[in-house]
């Protein structure tokens, strides 16, 4: 949803914060990135956000669900959400992993 040139966030019709996202643009390292997270998430988020990018990796490769499931223990819910956002989300995951695929 648009308004204006205003991106909005998917969940509301509040605009979205774009500072956030620029304070993450802005970390220079990776324990920059580690320490702001840790501020910023639970454990428990920032462990559900690891395991789906896990997850998106291993479907990239190739993996089957029963091998994702083994190597993460991602729930089949979780490894159809990433799977489906691979396919016909904002592409996101698609362009992180592309830029990080060597690494």
């Amino acid at each position: 949803m648009q308004n204006r040139g205003v991106k909005m966030n998917k969940f509301s019709n509040k605009p979205t914060n774009k500072h956030m996202y620029e304070a993450i643009l802005s970390l220079e390292t990776m324990d920059e990135c580690l320490r702001f997270f840790e501020d910023l998430c639970t454990v428990k988020e920032l462990m559900a956000m690891e395991q789906r990018y896990e997850v998106a990796q291993l479907l990239d490769r190739g993996l089957i669900y029963s091998e994702i499931l083994e190597k993460t223990g991602a729930s089949s819910a979780t490894i159809s959400r990433v799977n489906r956002c691979l396919q016909y989300g904002a592409e996101g995951y698609k362009i992180a992993l592309a830029r990080t695929k060597n690494k």
